[in-house]
């Protein structure tokens, strides 16, 4: 028997949207009584993650691994933060559509389609990325127990991972509330905190420093090409900017959820890898074989160290927090029969056992820039592909009829596939990976380019390109407004 058509959002139980309960709606559609905020409040939202000591890594790892000159490392930041528009565009489906990312992408993929796409990237992906961001508190927060006298690193390492992913997932629990008003008070006092560190890095900086022997012809551009790519990785991945901003007044103007998330999240990202990058300059070779945690505990004074370390901890779990949240709703929208918040545990569950195997396995500086990298295989084509929907049904969803899983229904394509959606990512993340260079693979192309690493340009461009091509018709003509 097929199924009922949705229940109309008007009918639904009103659940108001409080800092100081659990949120327990899912991916259920936002009520326009119930909308409410500004496009502005975004800009902290995004800003509270990205005041974050991977910026420190991924800056130091461009001249101090790459080996490119501070002028053209500040060149490929700039380049890199660019690409925040794209989570602004996805963020204005959220109030289009009324509710999660992950249904919007029916859109794309249709309604089973969508379901496969959605557990690899919407839940498995997200548990890498929050063991990414679990895995620079362990390090810093063990190295800080290690200097006050706590006698094993191993069991500081997994101590300190475990208590800042419960943490994490308390935050995801309470949910869009607490994270829209908190989020502000935690951006201001993170500031504060990176500006002191800032402060205390700069002198120590040689800003006339040249490399012992400067990059020349392709070998340059193999390195800028993956310093470009790590650092695109982090805009790329946010594709659940539409989660954070669905309760948002439908009538909210497109531009300014753009401009609010956008800046949020490229600002204080281009400041802090910026410094991360003369951070760099400051390291020796046996510095970065070390760990750089271990360089910026010897950088700072005493009485900071600690701040330090708390400032990262409250960071991680304000990111990990957002990532928790949005992906809790990704077992709900593939159809799995599981709540919100036991959803959240469970990616909580994953991402500390993956944090747990990294902390153990390599450095911070090793595991940010590997992971990183090989997340742009997957994250660059679906956001291109999401990107090219948004532009091509010029922002304009139902979400009723999203979620509309009937056979027949109009996200229904043939026999549930978006057959365009799903050939685009597919040969979007294979361009891609031919395209990559990391230290563990290195595709064919990117071998016979001498090792310049295009898989960011490759993976969109292939991505967004075949979707237009294969989708476009049918969407401009209407045929699934």
């Amino acid at each position: 028997m097929p199924k009922s058509p949705p229940t109309p959002p008007s009918s639904l139980p009103q659940q108001l949207d409080r800092a100081s309960r659990p949120e327990t709606r899912g991916i259920d559609l936002v009520p326009h009584a119930e909308r409410h905020g500004r496009a502005r409040d975004l800009f902290t939202v995004w800003a509270a993650p990205n005041i974050s000591v991977l910026n420190f890594t991924i800056g130091a790892t461009l001249t101090l691994v790459l080996g490119l000159e501070i002028w053209q490392a500040l060149l490929v930041i700039v380049a890199a933060q660019l690409l925040w528009v794209l989570p602004g565009v996805v963020a204005i489906s959220g109030p289009a559509a009324g509710t999660s990312g992950s249904v919007v992408q029916r859109a794309i993929y249709g309604i089973r389609g969508n379901k496969a796409v959605i557990a690899i990237y919407g839940w498995f992906i997200s548990g890498v990325f929050l063991a990414l961001n679990w895995v620079a508190s362990s390090f810093m927060g063990a190295e800080l127990l290690m200097r006050w006298g706590f006698p094993d690193h191993l069991a500081a390492l997994i101590l300190v991972s475990i208590a800042v992913s419960a943490c994490t997932v308390l935050i995801a629990v309470f949910g869009h509330g607490l994270i829209l008003r908190s989020y502000t008070w935690v951006t201001i006092g993170l500031l504060l905190v990176f500006v002191i560190v800032t402060a205390c890095i700069l002198p120590r900086v040689d800003f006339g420093y040249a490399q012992p022997e400067p990059l020349t012809g392709l070998a340059l551009w193999s390195s800028i090409t993956i310093g470009f790519a790590i650092l695109a990785s982090t805009p790329l991945s946010y594709s659940n900017s539409a989660d954070l901003a669905r309760y948002l007044p439908a009538t909210t103007s497109p531009k300014r959820i753009i401009a609010a998330t956008a800046l949020g999240g490229a600002l204080p990202s281009a400041v802090f890898v910026s410094v991360g990058a003369l951070l760099g300059t400051t390291v020796s070779p046996d510095g970065a074989s070390e760990g750089i945690e271990y360089v910026l505990f010897e950088l700072l004074p005493g009485w900071l160290g600690p701040v330090f370390v708390l400032g990262v901890i409250v960071n991680t779990v304000a990111l990990n927090g957002m990532t928790t949240y949005t992906a809790s709703m990704a077992f709900q929208s593939i159809g799995v029969p599981i709540r919100r918040i036991p959803s959240a545990i469970l990616i909580g569950a994953l991402g500390t056992g993956l944090t747990i195997v990294l902390v153990l396995s390599t450095t911070l500086l090793g595991a940010v820039n590997l992971m990183l990298q090989f997340l742009i295989v997957i994250s660059a084509p679906t956001m291109a592909v999401y990107v090219a929907d948004i532009v091509l049904r010029q922002g304009r969803y139902d979400g009723l009829m999203l979620f509309d899983e009937r056979p027949g229904g109009p996200f229904w394509y043939r026999g549930g596939f978006g057959m365009p959606g799903l050939l685009a990512v597919v040969s979007g993340g294979t361009a891609a990976a031919l395209c990559i260079s990391t230290d563990v693979w290195t595709g064919p192309i990117a071998v016979a380019l001498g090792y310049l690493d295009l898989s960011v340009p490759a993976g969109m461009l292939v991505s967004a390109a075949l979707y237009w091509v294969f989708a476009g018709r049918s969407i401009k003509r209407g045929a699934n407004a």
